[in-house]
C-alpha cells in the first residue's frame, strides 16, 4: 500500500514560483512511476510530469520548461518546481504513483492507482 501526501501549494502572483512536495510511504518498489497531475475547475485531470525509478522524466507539452520534477529517494519525497507561474496554472495538483514496471501512457490518469489528496495552487494576475 502506498500513501501520498502533497504540500507546498498556495496563492502567488503571476511570475512567481512554488515547489510542491509529495511525501510517499510504502515500498519504493510500489512506486516505479511517480507523477504530478493537475485539475482546474471544470476541467479534467491532466498529466504534468512523470519520473521513473531510473530518474528519467517526461513532461506534458504545455510545461515548456517551467516545471521540473525530481525525487529524493532518501526522503521518499517527490517534488515539482514551478517557475514563471501563470494564471492558467491555477489548479489542484495531485501526486500519483504506480508499481507497474512498464507504463504505455505515463501522462494518462488511468495509468496510476495511488493518489494523494491534492494541494491547491492559485495564481493571480
Amino acid at each position: 500500500q502506498v500513501q501520498l501526501v502533497e504540500s507546498g501549494g498556495g496563492s502567488v502572483q503571476a511570475g512567481g514560483s512554488l515547489r510542491l512536495s509529495c511525501a510517499a510511504s510504502g515500498s519504493r518498489y510500489s512506486r516505479n512511476f511517480m507523477a504530478w497531475f493537475r485539475q482546474a475547475p471544470g476541467k479534467g485531470r491532466e498529466g504534468v510530469a512523470v519520473i521513473r525509478s531510473d530518474g528519467s522524466t517526461t513532461y506534458a507539452a504545455f510545461v515548456k520548461g517551467r516545471f521540473t520534477i525530481s525525487q529524493d529517494n532518501a526522503k521518499n519525497t517527490l517534488y515539482l518546481q514551478i517557475n514563471a507561474l501563470l494564471p492558467e496554472d491555477t489548479a489542484m495538483y495531485y501526486c500519483a504513483a504506480t508499481a507497474d514496471a512498464f507504463v504505455r501512457a505515463p501522462l494518462a490518469r488511468i495509468s496510476y492507482g495511488y493518489w494523494g489528496q491534492g494541494t491547491q495552487v492559485t495564481v493571480s494576475s
